[in-house]
């Protein structure tokens, strides 16, 4: 790993833009006490919240609805959760699917009868239904059928679920849409963003995700103690926390990160940020000694949980497991009070893999709680407003100095101009096509920054004498198609991690790459990639209960692992 030199507007300086935003290490992304679902139960731990169940109207079967309150800042937030019935030929990840085993919706405040009745005739449609700006989320979820119809018979049986298939699966539903920011007619983040919950980024969203969590563990056991009131048991504490929600995530999420180019660096600077505040302590005290050996056991037990079946990222793991074992060997106590002992945890992975180090940096974060401080920064409500009075000369300088790596590609190769992005006209979620083996290339949406920067290079390059020194606002008077390109390339001069360098158009991007780095800062865990283009993953897996909120480990499940009783 390299150290980069020193930027503007006060930037991070421990790892360079050039060698950070590469696909393959922000696609090595680990969770940190940084991410977005820490931030929330942080949040609701620190201010004592409350969760009630409102409603339960469920059958035997374990189908009607129900409702959860969550009472936070005097203000009360509902999962108003509906379980349905579904055909398993009907149950489908895809967001083309039209049915789910469960629907809801968070509801700001608390619905009366007259509410969930209209929320019962519109949530299950999801998109097909009609919102109102009381409805800040909706959600979709379907059942892990192997796991959820053990659980329920081994807690009618009076047992717990087996501990592999908690290890294995580790959630009984998982969700496949989870919609906010104003989509289908329901709130517009406006209108909540001022509340101090909310403020984070997703704050609202993982709220009902956490509230889905609790509904999935009350349904199973209310089906169990039906069908066998005399043997059945609940879930134990242990598994209640270990079992989390989990979630399929595919190429809607990935165009979010190269939008919001201000909001990227946000994120990734304020991390970096982090790790910088931890590499300048040198004092090593018996209890930061503890917490890291503690830590590399927990990521140790981890890896060893965390099996998938893609190939590529199994292989990934198989390399991390050794990588780590290594580093536990050396990694005494006598190591570790040395001085320099986080700088030397450091350096000491900066020639293994990148999961290595990504999982490293994640773990020296862990150790400073004083970093919860930093998840206020995590947002980022600025604009960047376009520089018309620099001269080209100055722009193609910026060019020269920050994207040498869209530069020396040829886009003329197909390898290099194989994909573009498109939105689909029947779901209007995000696609890839083939540009040289389907139509609609003509309709590709602006995410090929990369070629379009080539573009400007080359005009730029055509310029000479006195039409160096004219301005970009006439320069772009004649070459209007290349606006967004000069604007991605003048914010990137002030905010270095804005822009993911490298080509998102060739026929080598994996953009499984930007969803695990997005999910990540969501706080997922125990990746599971179905393809190049989509991965399951587990959200709250380990995380405090609606009873455990106020506990003293609340917020320590970095890395969740699961240990049987003694």
């Amino acid at each position: 790993m390299s150290v980069a030199n020193a930027s503007t507007n006060n930037t991070s300086t421990v790892i360079a833009a050039a060698e950070q935003m590469r696909l393959a290490r922000i696609g090595s992304f680990f969770p940190t006490r940084l991410s977005f679902m820490r931030t929330l139960l942080r949040y609701l731990s620190n201010h004592q919240a409350q969760v009630t169940r409102q409603v339960w109207n469920i059958n035997a079967e374990g189908y009607g609805h129900a409702v959860y309150t969550v009472r936070v800042d005097e203000q009360d937030y509902s999962l108003v959760a509906f379980s349905n019935t579904l055909a398993d030929e009907q149950r489908s990840d895809r967001v083309v699917a039209e049915s789910w085993d469960s629907t809801y919706a968070l509801y700001d405040g608390i619905p009366d009868a007259a509410e969930i009745e209209r929320l019962a005739a519109n949530v299950p449609l999801q998109e097909g239904g009609r919102y109102n700006a009381s409805e800040l989320v909706l959600s979709r979820a379907n059942k892990s059928v192997r796991f959820f119809n053990h659980t329920v018979e081994q807690l009618a049986a009076g047992k717990q679920p087996d501990h592999a298939l908690m290890i294995s699966i580790g959630y009984l539903m998982r969700t496949t849409a989870v919609y906010g920011n104003g989509k289908f007619g329901i709130a517009d983040r406006a209108a909540i963003a001022n509340r101090r919950i909310f403020q984070p980024p997703f704050q609202a969203e993982l709220l009902a995700v956490w509230l889905i969590r609790i509904f999935t563990c009350d349904l199973v056991e209310h089906i169990a103690c039906t069908r066998a009131p005399q043997t059945a048991v609940t879930l134990t504490a242990r598994n209640r926390r270990f079992i989390g929600i989990g979630n399929a995530t595919g190429l809607g999420m990935a165009p979010f990160l190269i939008t919001h180019p201000l909001l990227l660096h946000q994120w990734v600077d304020t991390r970096n940020r982090a790790l910088q505040q931890v590499l300048q302590q040198t004092v090593s005290t018996p209890e930061f000694c503890q917490r890291v050996q503690q830590l590399l056991l927990r990521a140790q037990l981890h890896l060893q949980q965390w099996s998938v079946a893609d190939a590529i990222q199994q292989e990934r793991i198989v390399v991390l497991r050794a990588e780590w074992n290594a580093i536990i060997a050396q990694v005494t106590t006598d190591w570790l009070m040395r001085p320099s002992a986080r700088q030397r945890l450091y350096q000491q992975v900066a020639q293994c893999s990148l999961e290595c180090q990504e999982l490293m940096i994640a773990l020296l974060l862990e150790t400073e709680e004083a970093l919860n401080a930093l998840t206020t920064e995590m947002s980022s409500e600025r604009l960047f407003v376009m520089q018309p009075t620099m001269t080209v000369a100055q722009l193609q300088q910026l060019v020269r100095d920050n994207f040498s790596w869209a530069l020396m590609l040829d886009y003329n190769d197909k390898e290099q101009s194989h994909w573009f992005w498109y939105v689909s006209a029947e779901k209007l979620e995000p696609r890839l096509g083939d540009r040289y083996q389907i139509a609609g290339s003509e309709k590709e949406q602006p995410l090929d920054i990369a070629r379009q920067v080539k573009e400007l290079s080359r005009l730029l390059s055509r310029l000479e004498g006195a039409d160096k020194q004219q301005t970009v606002a006439e320069f772009l008077l004649q070459q209007p198609q290349l606006r967004y390109a000069v604007r991605r390339v003048q914010t990137q001069a002030h905010y270095p991690y804005s822009e993911v360098q490298d080509n998102l158009i060739a026929a080598a991007c994996r953009p499984i790459d930007l969803l695990r780095f997005k999910l990540s800062f969501f706080g997922a865990s125990k990746f599971d990639p179905k393809s190049d283009l989509w991965t399951r993953i587990t959200l709250f897996q380990g995380a405090p209960t609606a009873e455990t909120l106020q506990a003293g480990d609340a917020d320590d499940w970095w890395l969740p692992v699961y240990q049987q009783a003694e």
